[in-house]
């Protein structure tokens, strides 16, 4: 009677941390504290006119047989408008970012190579796309699950933290109309 006692709270346990995994869902992750890191350039608005200006072109393109939808033809006209954006790399200091970018279905997917910690002039899809480079870093409460007869459970899967992996920040002080709507939050 004691083993089936057992084999009843071992599978309350383990439904008990299947519903803490399913519960971390990707709006209950977006809450997680977004973790604060300084800009890494830094670079004085005289500094940026003297500065050659950096225009990118993708580096690899590889076509699409899907056909363009004519609908999105209004918002891909905004995304690929070239903005004037710092790109940084938080992972790899320094690093060059190599980024593959295919924003609409019926449009080529590009390779670029974007250089870091310099003023550069991309489309706004790409400036998003890196923008978007984040991750969440999981940990476990150490809070009792419960136990059984061979021993007691610790452990809650939660999100400790956002991080931001790639960033990207506009080059101009004055209004800007990168990133629409969202800006840089």
């Amino acid at each position: 009677m004691t083993k089936n006692k057992e084999l009843e709270q071992s599978i309350k346990n383990v439904d008990a941390f299947n519903d803490s995994v399913k519960d971390l869902t990707m709006d209950r992750m977006n809450m997680a504290p977004k973790q604060e890191v300084e800009q890494q350039t830094q670079i004085a608005s005289r500094d940026i006119d003297k500065k050659k200006e950096i225009y990118l072109k993708p580096f690899k393109s590889v076509s699409s047989r899907e056909k363009f939808n004519e609908d999105y033809r209004a918002q891909y006209n905004e995304a690929k408008e070239y903005v004037h954006f710092i790109a940084e790399n938080k992972e790899i200091i320094g690093e060059e970012l190599d980024i593959w970018t295919k924003p609409f279905a019926g449009m080529p997917a590009e390779e670029w190579k974007v250089p870091v910690n310099t003023p550069i002039w991309g489309p706004r899809y790409l400036a998003e796309q890196i923008k978007r480079k984040y991750y969440h870093r999981l940990r476990t409460e150490n809070n009792s699950t419960g136990g059984d007869g061979k021993g007691s459970y610790y452990g809650t899967m939660v999100v400790d933290s956002t991080i931001q992996r790639l960033d990207a920040f506009p080059v101009s002080s004055r209004k800007s109309i990168f990133m629409g709507a969202t800006s840089f939050s």
